[in-house]
């Protein structure tokens, strides 16, 4: 693994129940919580509905009865402060001679607290992949004033499409290709605007992802100066409409973006965009849960496991099932989170370093729980060891391999290798790294602040022939059953898999928690702790 050989120092057992609990973390314990939580009596676990009332009744229980302590002082539960922004579908984005209408050429929003925002001819600047990343000798936004400008950026990072120039990380993307970071870094250039370009390949996904994903409520957290930092408007052109764009600017776009993937790269358009956002304004208070046991030698040094409660509750426009009770998405990480739990507060001997649990809440909307915690921890950051998350766990049975998300980001790996051994797998790359799924989950609200973020699950390579039938069949009805009311828990769910990754993050959990080190990112990482 590039970056990260430093191997952890082997440690004597602290426990002398490790293994036997490490052996007893079953199967029944997390169907017994899959199925609670994902049963229709909490209507799929929208935050701010009953819901959430109920999930966060049961986990709270379910901690206090386990005996760990409140990770908030005397309360397990932390405040979200959550606003809720639904655009007016009928906008239109004018662009030079060019019309186009919400959901068909554009998409459009904005993360600004008021009820009305626009571009009123804003000038239009092609930035090529608008990243601005020293370690890379890669900046787009070089010499560039784009203050109140609209600023037109391509998906992904220039490694993607161009993977055998060395720039970048080639196919796997970096955070730089990542859409959040772009509108972030238009942000911090001043720009008033900031449209990318959809592309499927790059992106990963169609854009119908990007239609039904930005339309209807938008949820982001409550800030100070009610994000006036942010661009007044960040949206998304199709492929078509920018095409349209560059022409009516009489420019080729397939030119300009080949110019913006052999080097940084920018081009002001001989045009303007205008457009008026119209928003309704909702405030609402969600919750993260938290709990802790602490350690018994460093006790304000923590390991961090993570699992977002929230999914997307329900639809009562739908005809027939309405509840979106999202089973596999993330009742699963949730019920692993509370096996993990469990499997610490049985130790005969507490880890030297304390243990925490966060259940987080509006991942689906943007990873906002784990945002919010992060930049309110309730656990200092620098005081924070290592965070590991959990989030869609393998309902296909046991596997040969463990898929790292992320691979060679940070030393937690040589950890993770080394829990491996005991079960006899390997560590292999996730499947599709040019998708970016290291920046899709919650660990990445920790990565962003320096903190070491492990996500890993069960591979692809099953563990015996039988496992392989099963997941042929099964694994047709998760991938089918994403985000949709079909995912729901089923009886013939082997369950095996969950188990065999909660062991394997125990372990790396456990032997973190009994040890001097502080794991460290890869040079080659995006991250690194703050100084």
């Amino acid at each position: 693994m590039a970056g990260c050989s430093k191997a952890p120092e082997p440690i004597p057992e602290q426990s002398n129940n490790f293994l036997s609990i490490y052996e007893n973390i079953s199967s029944e314990d997390i169907k017994k919580h899959i199925q609670t939580l994902a049963s229709d009596e909490f209507e799929g676990r929208l935050p701010t509905t009953v819901g959430e009332e109920l999930t966060l009744d049961y986990l709270v229980t379910e901690l206090t009865n386990m005996g760990l302590a409140p990770g908030n002082g005397d309360s397990y539960l932390q405040n979200v402060e959550l606003v809720e922004m639904t655009a007016d579908p009928t906008m239109t984005l004018s662009i030079g001679n060019n019309q186009f209408a919400y959901k068909e050429g554009m998409v459009a929003s904005t993360k600004r607290e008021k009820e009305i925002v626009e571009l009123k001819n804003s000038d239009l600047v092609f930035v090529g992949y608008g990243v601005n990343a020293p370690e890379y000798d890669w900046n787009d936004y070089q010499g560039l004033d784009v203050k109140g400008k609209t600023v037109v950026i391509l998906v992904n990072d220039p490694g993607f499409e161009n993977p055998q120039s060395g720039k970048f990380q080639g196919k796997t993307m970096t955070y730089y290709g990542r859409w959040t970071y772009k509108y972030e870094e238009a942000s911090r250039q001043g720009a008033a605007g900031a449209l990318i370009v959809h592309e499927t390949a790059p992106a990963s996904y169609g854009w119908s992802v990007v239609a039904n994903s930005w339309s209807g409520p938008q949820y982001g957290l409550v800030s100070k100066n009610g994000n006036a930092d942010r661009v007044a408007v960040e949206g998304w052109l199709t492929l078509e409409a920018a095409q349209k764009v560059f022409k009516d600017a009489g420019l080729d776009f397939a030119e300009q973006k080949a110019f913006a993937m052999a080097g940084p790269y920018a081009k002001a358009l001989p045009i303007s965009a205008s457009v008026t956002v119209n928003s309704t304004i909702k405030k609402s208070t969600s919750h993260n849960v938290i709990a802790t046991i602490k350690g018994s030698v460093k006790p304000d040094e923590h390991i961090i496991y993570s699992a977002h409660w929230d999914h997307l509750g329900k639809d009562s426009s739908k005809e027939g099932d309405q509840i979106y009770n999202g089973a596999h998405d993330n009742a699963t990480g949730v019920a692993a989170n509370l096996a993990l739990a469990k499997a610490f507060i049985e130790l005969d001997v507490k880890p030297q370093r304390s243990v925490s649990f966060l259940f987080v809440t509006a991942e689906e909307q943007g990873l906002l729980g784990s945002l919010y915690y992060a930049e309110h921890p309730l656990i200092a950051l620098d005081k924070t060891v290592a965070n590991i998350n959990m989030d869609a766990m393998s309902v296909l049975g046991r596997t040969k391999d463990v898929a790292v998300i992320g691979m060679g980001k940070s030393e937690l790996e040589n950890y993770l290798t080394k829990a491996a051994i005991r079960q006899n797998r390997i560590l292999v790359q996730e499947s599709r790294p040019e998708a970016g799924s290291y920046f899709r989950s919650d660990h990445f609200s920790f990565a962003k602040q320096g903190v070491p973020a492990l996500y890993a699950k069960g591979g692809s390579e099953p563990i015996d022939e039988e496992t392989a039938n099963y997941r042929k069949r099964t694994n047709v009805i998760v991938t089918g059953c994403y985000h949709q009311v079909c995912d729901q828990f089923r009886e013939n769910w082997d369950l095996s898999g969950i188990v065999q990754d909660a062991q394997l993050l125990f372990e790396v959990g456990y032997e973190v928690a009994n040890t001097d080190d502080w794991p460290q990112w890869s040079p080659t990482s995006e991250f690194q702790r703050a100084k």
